[in-house]
């Protein structure tokens, strides 16, 4: 399989530097730029202390995922360097996760770690190595039209991680690769059987690597007991109609776990009252959003209002209209929750995103048509 990494010199003149998480995805990358010729390095973040990183399964940049990674170089004969990254990425992306569920957001760590550690930190490491660009195992596309580097998402929708890059740089862009992109998860698999790589049957890693188990309470407990607390379940005028056991165990649109019987409709969060402890639910037809307030802007487009969102992971974009920092969509959508990414699309490119801050409601007659 022949990939080109875009080189601007020959291949027998670049390096290129490989993120390499101890997976199949990175590490197919590791062996496609060790093809073309190019003098290649790996580099691994060792997110966690030892003693944690080795009880550790299913996730990435822990201890069995370092050992994998450096066996894959030495199969592959190129250098691995390991970077211990571990007090950044608690108080980067671990504490803040916690504090956002504590203050009734729902965070997205899988962004916040992408525009830190993983790519702020490990490019500025990779030119200091004097490499031509860092190449990752990312399911997105990098297309250059008129000169510009543009971030498409993945061909294979199943796999699509575009959605988690929408942080990324115009200069970030320009170093990056993503060999992957247009290829499905079974041409890689096949690809590192080709390459003898033990990694080739490696299941993929959790979303949010830090909670392997996928008990997100547990850990915000744990930094954040105050978020345990009791509290009050209200409904949409204040009144109250029941108790919860902490506001850790919830986030907006959830229904399950609300308990509450004796109702016309099914009760669904609608908002999260951290400061006073408070769940506030409503019918569904109360989750629907008119527009969303956006911080942190990063913007990879031209000028243009008419656009398509996604503001979860796994939801399909929806039609809107960017206004400054304000999206409009076109109907209203549900499930909205602050703290999660607003990532603004023009067909599969990728135009940039920000962080949902503040939410406006749609009219109720608006939420019944829709």
């Amino acid at each position: 399989m022949n990939i080109d990494f875009a080189l601007s010199k020959p291949a027998s003149a670049a390096r290129i530097v490989v993120a390499m998480s101890g997976g199949v995805d990175s590490s197919v990358v590791a062996g496609l730029a060790a093809s073309t010729g190019a003098e290649v390095i790996g580099v691994t973040l060792q997110l966690y202390d030892h003693g944690e990183a080795v009880k550790r399964s299913g996730s990435c940049c822990a201890g069995q995922d370092i050992y994998d990674a450096a066996q894959v170089c030495e199969k592959l004969g190129i250098p691995h360097y390991v970077l211990d990254y571990e007090s950044r990425f608690r108080t980067g992306v671990i504490d803040r996760f916690a504090d956002e569920y504590a203050q009734g957001r729902t965070p997205v760590p899988c962004s916040l770690c992408n525009q830190g550690v993983k790519f702020t930190d490990l490019i500025a490491f990779a030119r200091e190595l004097g490499a031509d660009c860092l190449a990752t195992g990312h399911y997105v596309r990098r297309l250059v039209r008129s000169g510009q580097a543009e971030l498409h998402r993945g061909a294979d929708p199943r796999r699509d991680q575009s959605y988690f890059l929408y942080g990324t740089t115009r200069e970030q862009l320009d170093f990056l690769r993503f060999p992957l992109g247009d290829l499905p998860k079974s041409a890689v698999r096949e690809q590192a059987t080709q390459l003898e790589l033990a990694v080739a049957a490696k299941p993929d890693s959790q979303d949010i690597c830090f909670v392997p188990d996928g008990d997100y309470a547990g850990l915000v407990k744990r930094l954040r007991p105050a978020t345990d607390a009791p509290g009050e379940i209200v409904d949409l005028t204040g009144r109250v109609i029941g108790h919860h056991p902490g506001v850790i165990h919830f986030t907006v649109g959830q229904r399950r776990g609300i308990e509450i019987g004796g109702q016309a409709e099914p009760l669904y969060v609608i908002r999260i009252e951290p400061a006073t402890r408070r769940l506030v639910v409503g019918p569904r037809r109360a989750l629907a959003v008119q527009e969303v307030h956006i911080d942190q802007l990063n913007w990879l487009g031209e000028d243009q209002r008419e656009i398509s969102v996604k503001v979860r992971s796994l939801a399909p974009p929806v039609a809107a209209t960017l206004i400054g920092d304000h999206i409009r969509f076109a109907k209203p959508e549900y499930g909205v929750a602050p703290g999660q990414a607003a990532v603004i699309y023009d067909g599969s490119r990728v135009l940039g995103g920000g962080w949902i801050m503040k939410t406006v409601a749609a009219p109720f007659e608006m939420a019944s048509a829709a």
